[in-house]
């Protein structure tokens, strides 16, 4: 009996789920028969920092993604850079907004005018800010009808002695500092004791995971329908929009990169797996933008359904080319055209020499030499290359075919 009504409770269950999904627009409307694998890309430097940026709208029918990358601040903050990406849901409104309008929000005050820079009060400058530009978007919403959307954030404010790690939802970044994996902020789920208790006070329920059953995050920017209550304040709401604010002194010998990027990137790659994919990637002389555009390539590989937006930030302690790196890649992507050449002649054979089938068995080898973090999707490319060269000189040897592999 307690297994039947177990197994009745499950069905309920996923049936809320996706009745949840349809009214977010998260049902089978909500993505694309095939991949939109056009990328947005920039890069730019200044102040003694580069930036690299990638975005990717994946499988999503719409792109709601947005971001902001300031390597060097306007006038008297000229030694001071921003970086922010924005990851909306329920539309890209909220995300947009906040990519025009909240560095203005944050860097306002005696906060950012003294002769000498306090962490604490470029902390409440900064979640005062965000409160701020939340309340100016709930009014604009209510005058212009906005969508029901919202927006998670994670930013980085880099002043000449600190980091200001800057955290509202699921987004996340970090900091590599000599090698290794120093810092990352933590998302903001329901489940979470500190974000469940919120909800329950103002009323709410975390139910699957979510607020309500429905929002996957426990902190953002829009999202209105979830901040009425009227006895609850502006921080006390089912979904509150005051960041969690970290700050970390700055290690110039030391300091190498950071990495800011939204959950679809995250869906992929585990916080120390990324980190370590990064530096390999730098490590082979790709630039920051590169590095982005190889995040993407791997992450859409390795099973993202979401929108993708990363951002890589190199400190002028990044790592440079290694020799003994790029011996180690050309030494792989040797090893994995020889592996192909194989495969494909044993499935050949059996007349299975897929380029899946392939996959399938270089997938089942281990192979410590593949990029960390990455994994045989980060080697796609070269795969398909092997593959593509060996179909084509099989279908050229076939009866009736010429050279190039085309009936004559």
């Amino acid at each position: 009996m307690a297994t039947f009504v177990r197994l009745l409770v499950s069905q309920a269950e996923r049936m809320v789920s996706r009745l949840f999904k349809v009214e977010r627009g998260e049902g089978p409307g909500s993505f694309l028969e095939a991949p939109r694998t056009e990328k947005l890309l920039e890069q730019g430097e200044g102040g003694g920092l580069r930036y690299g940026l990638g975005a990717m709208q994946g499988w999503r029918a719409h792109m709601e993604d947005a971001h902001t990358a300031q390597p060097q601040l306007p006038g008297s903050l000229a030694t001071w850079a921003f970086f922010a990406v924005y990851d909306g849901h329920a539309g890209s409104t909220v995300a947009q907004f906040c990519a025009h309008h909240l560095l203005g929000e944050l860097v306002v005050g005696e906060a950012f005018t003294g002769g000498v820079e306090s962490p604490e009060a470029v902390k409440g400058a900064v979640r005062e800010g965000f409160l701020h530009i939340d309340s100016r978007m709930q009014a604009l919403a209510r005058a212009e009808g906005w969508e029901h959307a919202g927006s998670t954030a994670v930013a980085v404010l880099v002043s000449p002695r600190h980091l200001y790690f800057i955290n509202l939802g699921d987004s996340r970044a970090l900091l590599c500092r000599a090698g290794r994996l120093t810092f990352y902020t933590e998302d903001h789920k329901p489940s979470r004791p500190r974000e469940r208790e919120r909800i329950e006070n103002a009323g709410g329920t975390v139910l699957l995971q979510r607020v309500n059953g429905s929002l996957a995050v426990s902190r953002a920017l829009g999202d209105f329908d979830y901040k009425a209550v009227a006895w609850r304040g502006q921080t006390e709401q089912l979904v509150s929009p005051e960041p969690e604010v970290y700050e970390l002194a700055r290690c110039p010998g030391e300091d190498e990169f950071l990495v800011l990027a939204c959950d679809g990137v995250w869906d992929a790659f585990d916080t120390e797996g990324l980190c370590a994919f990064v530096r390999s990637r730098l490590q082979l002389g790709r630039d920051p933008q590169a590095v982005c555009e190889e995040i993407l390539e791997a992450g859409l590989y390795k099973g993202s359904r979401d929108n993708m937006t990363c951002m890589v930030v190199c400190f002028r302690g990044a790592p440079g080319t290694s020799q003994a790196a790029l011996q180690k890649e050309r030494e792989l992507d040797a090893h994995l055209e020889s592996r192909v050449a194989e495969l494909y002649g044993e499935l050949q054979e059996q007349g299975a020499a897929s380029l899946v089938a392939i996959f399938r068995c270089l997938a089942s080898e281990v192979n410590p030499s593949l990029p960390p973090g990455g994994g045989l999707a980060s080697k796609r490319a070269v795969i398909m290359e092997a593959y593509e060269r060996l179909r084509r000189s099989y279908e050229a040897q076939l009866p009736g075919r010429c050279e190039s592999g085309v009936p004559c």
